[in-house]
């Protein structure tokens, strides 16, 4: 049956891409990738993996892309040769000693060439001698994900403990059910914090691996239903039960009155989507603990934004060591539209006040600042976004999926 639904082709996940990349790498190259993304990480990641198949001692520049690099120093601390791994200034700011830290303990050389416990790096590549390591998951998950990554490379394995509660869980999770998936063993502890996997010296079974639509890149649009409740709009191909951490978007939005029916056609076996509508009521104040999604702090804090509503939103202290400084960027772009943000501790607060145009929204070289003002577009849409390319690190096709939306007439 043919409806007025706004049809939104969404990227695949490009988390999910990228755990497919590093597990087909790391055990040859068995599995046949369905709907890898499209972003700007996933290709860079792709390339780096050839250059490291191609052999020989190579510098790895990974621009801003910090998943890349995380995911990148444990593997080519265990594939013999030299490796320099290095990326842009934003970059090499990025915190990483507790990745280092963790590859130290297992005997594995890296070595800091500037300040200790960032890039840019030197790499022997040799042989783990320790399988017990501890690490720092506080700044970032993918700490641990990196880890448990090159585990099935491993003599003996991998038994990693997490030294306190990890931002992201879910994006751990994740790996380890690709992990799974790929035939690989992986255990965890009864109180969550150890997790176990174990060498992998098998061929493991040729596969097709379909990637799901990505949750972060469909946050955006649930701010456009929320502003235009007259619109219905259908995000193809994604679906409420998934283990992206983001897809607590939908928890969030129904704070705010969007709601979110999952369709299925009866046509396809895989032909999922949901379809979004905004208009009911919008509650003073609302709270969410964002510990497990910070990506979508930017999107949550515009969106309340925009509605003139209360919104607290927790566990957001490591927004600041992203692709920019999220803490500063949110609350200075919102300040110039007129709006209030206050922050404290772990916890940021968006006050209701009455935003206005301002010229242009600056991006701050971030593309999840990008896209979560993009939206307001649809209020104002005479603003416009600077520097509007850096979406291609996620979303390379949000703006031509953005202006199905802005171009709407019904």
């Amino acid at each position: 049956m043919k409806t007025n639904d706004i049809r939104i082709t969404l990227p695949a996940s490009k988390s999910m891409s990228n755990r497919w990349l590093m597990i087909n790498h790391l055990t040859g190259g068995h599995f046949r990738i369905n709907k890898l993304s499209t972003s700007g990480d996933t290709r860079l990641l792709r390339r780096m993996l050839a250059q490291l198949e191609a052999g020989g001692d190579h510098v790895y520049y990974c621009d801003n892309a910090g998943s890349v690099a995380r995911f990148l120093m444990p593997l080519l601390a265990i594939t013999p040769g030299h490796h320099i791994l290095t990326g842009d200034e934003r970059l090499c700011q990025r915190p990483m000693a507790p990745l280092i830290e963790s590859l130290r303990q297992m005997g594995l050389r890296v070595e800091c060439t500037g300040e200790e416990g960032f890039l840019p790096v030197n790499i022997q590549g040799g042989v783990p001698t320790k399988r017990t390591v501890t690490v720092d998951p506080l700044l970032s998950s993918q700490y641990v994900s990196s880890l448990l990554l090159i585990a099935p490379r491993m003599p003996e394995g991998i038994s990693l403990t997490m030294t306190q509660r990890p931002t992201s869980r879910p994006y751990i999770e994740m790996t380890c059910d690709a992990l799974r998936q790929a035939g690989i063993d992986v255990r965890r502890s009864s109180n969550g914090r150890t997790y176990y996997v174990n060498h992998y010296s098998g061929r493991p079974k040729a596969a097709t691996i379909s990637i799901e639509r990505d949750w972060s890149s469909a946050s955006y649009f649930y701010t456009m239903a929320l502003l235009r409740p007259e619109l219905r709009i259908r995000l193809l191909g994604l679906q409420l039960d998934s283990c992206q951490g983001d897809s607590a978007t939908d928890r969030f939005f129904r704070l705010l009155g969007v709601t979110s029916t999952e369709v299925r056609s009866p046509y396809r076996a895989a032909g999922r989507s949901i379809t979004l509508q905004g208009g009911a009521e919008v509650p003073k104040a609302v709270q969410f603990n964002c510990l497990d999604c910070p990506d979508l702090v930017p999107t949550f804090a515009v969106a309340a934004a925009a509605v003139k509503v209360k919104a607290t939103l927790k566990g957001v202290s490591n927004i600041a060591l992203k692709e920019s400084d999220r803490m500063e960027a949110i609350a200075s772009e919102l300040e110039r539209m007129g709006g209030k943000v206050t922050s404290s501790g772990d916890e940021m607060t968006i006050h209701p006040a009455t935003l206005h145009s301002t010229e242009p929204v600056r991006t701050w070289g971030d593309h999840r600042i990008a896209m979560a003002f993009a939206p307001l577009r649809l209020v104002f849409p005479e603003m416009q976004i600077e520097n509007p390319g850096v979406v291609d690190k996620s979303f390379p096709e949000f703006w031509d999926q953005f202006d199905m939306v802005l171009q709407n007439k019904q």
